[in-house]
């Protein structure tokens, strides 16, 4: 027998006892489709025509297992732990810089403030000559990433060249890089502080707690706008212990329930709040999910937060890890948690996916509520602010320039004409003739972009039929030809939200992503709505103890 499989063939025989004794002791269809799957992999690996990789056959067959389900609960191989660890703790060993890829090259998008990768010199724009002697030309940014990231405390050399045309070598040592969970704090108007809060990650309550001891010691805070849009969640554990800086201690907050007796637990603050009184705003949207819903249903539930923004994503779902064996996991969904109103806020309904029926929760079982002052709020998906406003979408051509490099190229180019510029963060603005460069340095830039007009016509023309089609086939043409949808109109038409692209992009060179929060703050019409709402007491009081949710 081939070596490679003799742990296969041994494993499968103690497997295959283990499915016998739990066929005999618990649910008979269980343990007969385990043993069925035992021995298919063992067939396939021994018999099959070609060799086949166990491994690949395990990850396959995990894959079909958990596809009919949730799309949280997965199987987690050896290889993807060390990204996991990074989502769940934010924390991984390497220099702390983020890579792009330019043409034959790896360039540095974005060194973390701090940072060892920042502390040695590297800008963004650099580009990655060599690592430990090896030349990176060709590299991808997975073999760049690979090679930069190693064991805290471990030595990397790293060969770079510079916008300014200069070579630098430097000799890294490696950290355990923090991936911030709050990324900046500071403040928006006399007596009221902001926290932008990007991810529950393991230690983020402690971020969260100096940020907010750091703004009480530079001032008097009269409220505090924390911010959790785009924030998709992550430890539960981190929600509660956050919740307890702003509500009494031993406050239910939230409670979790699933089929097993062990799934079902309550979960209440147990620390003495350090802002029991504070007026607070939380700030949502669409993409604040899970531990950001909890925080911000909870504040809602106890009347202790008003909530400004758009519905959230609705996931009311607790996931737990269950080790495998030989360093893999299976995350999986375990229970459904409730806010203390006791709702859940679960948007879509898994439970009939085997039947391909994935559904949202209908009108009609749309449940009511109770905050403790008595408020009513509903379940049925997300947590619906108390003022709502319309989500600002940045267009899709400016996204499109983005995810093509073009801004950061510019970007480099800018900072080549500039070097050692000293901007304002809050105010800094590219002007009409950094535009206009930028237009000219477009010029010969292929854009794939179509408007939503174009998109709309193309539509139009398909959903005709033949004999109507012919009807209107001259005026298709006529709008067609009068339709301007070229880069360089695309360039006048989106003019603004281009220039904020640029201007984030320069903005981030100087100040980081620190930077880029505090330069957006002036002009963010949520924010500015939050800053009204905290400096009129009687309108605040107003919604936390009268005011209604809207159902939709």
């Amino acid at each position: 027998m081939n070596r490679k499989y003799r742990p296969l063939a041994a494993a499968t025989l103690v497997a295959a006892a283990a499915i016998t004794i739990f066929a005999a002791r618990n649910d008979f269809g269980l343990g007969r489709n385990m043993e069925i799957t035992v021995n298919m992999m063992r067939e396939l690996a021994l018999n099959y025509v070609d060799e086949v990789d166990p491994d690949k056959l395990m990850e396959g067959a995990a894959a079909g297992m958990v596809s009919d389900l949730d799309p949280y609960t997965e199987y987690i191989p050896e290889k993807g732990m060390q990204d996991f660890e990074i989502l769940t703790t934010g924390k991984y060993g390497g220099i702390g810089a983020l890579i792009r890829q330019k043409e034959d090259y790896v360039r540095i998008a974005q060194p973390y403030q701090g940072s060892p990768a920042d502390l040695a010199g590297l800008k963004i724009g650099d580009k990655i000559l060599a690592i430990d002697g090896k030349d990176a030309k060709g590299f991808t940014t997975e073999q760049v990433s690979s090679r930069l990231k190693g064991e805290p405390g471990s030595k990397v050399r790293v060969e770079v060249e510079h916008l300014d045309g200069s070579k630098q070598t430097a000799l890294i040592r490696r950290e355990r890089i923090a991936i911030p969970g709050v990324p900046y704090a500071g403040w928006v108007a006399d007596g009221i502080g902001y926290i932008r809060h990007s991810d529950f990650t393991e230690g983020c309550y402690e971020e969260m707690r100096a940020a907010v001891e750091r703004l009480r010691k530079e001032g008097e805070l009269k409220g505090l706008i924390l911010d959790y849009r785009s924030n998709g969640g992550g430890i539960m554990q981190e929600a509660v212990k956050i919740l307890g800086m702003f509500v009494p201690k031993g406050t239910e907050v939230v409670s979790t329930k699933g089929r097993s007796e062990d799934s079902k637990q309550v979960f209440r603050t147990n620390t003495e709040p350090v802002l029991p009184d504070l007026p607070l705003v939380v700030l949502v949207n669409g993409s604040s999910a899970s531990a950001a819903e909890i925080v911000a249903g909870a504040l809602q539930d106890l009347d202790r937060a008003v909530l400004i923004g758009q519905r959230s994503f609705g996931k009311g779902l607790v996931q737990s890890t269950k080790p495998l064996g030989y360093n893999t996991m299976l995350k999986l969904t375990t229970a459904k948690y409730y806010i203390p109103s006791g709702r859940c806020i679960q948007a879509i309904d898994y439970s009939h996916s085997q039947e391909g029926d994935i559904r949202t929760v209908p009108d009609s079982l749309i449940s009511e509520f109770s905050t403790r002052a008595g408020r009513k709020v509903y379940d049925g998906g997300g947590i619906m602010p108390d003022i709502r406003t319309e989500p600002e979408y940045i267009s899709r051509f400016a996204m499109t320039l983005y995810a093509m490099g073009f801004i950061e190229d510019f970007g480099d180019e800018y900072t080549r004409r500039n070097p050692g510029q000293d901007i304002d963060i809050r105010t800094f603005s590219i002007s009409d003739q950094d535009y206009a460069d930028f237009a000219e340095f477009m010029k010969d830039k292929k854009v794939p972009y179509e408007s939503d007009t174009r998109r709309a016509l193309k539509a139009l023309k398909k959903a005709a039929d033949e004999d109507l089609f012919a009807d209107l086939k001259e005026k298709f043409e006529k709008v067609e030809a009068e339709l301007k949808d070229d880069t360089q109109t695309n360039l006048e038409t989106y003019r603004e939200q281009v220039i904020g692209t640029i201007n984030n992009d320069i903005v981030m060179r100087h100040g980081y992503q620190a930077g880029v929060i505090e330069h957006s703050l002036p002009e963010d019409t949520e924010v500015l709505r939050a800053i009204d709402i905290l400096n009129n007491p009687q309108e605040y009081n107003r919604i936390t103890s009268e005011q209604d949710t809207a159902r939709k």
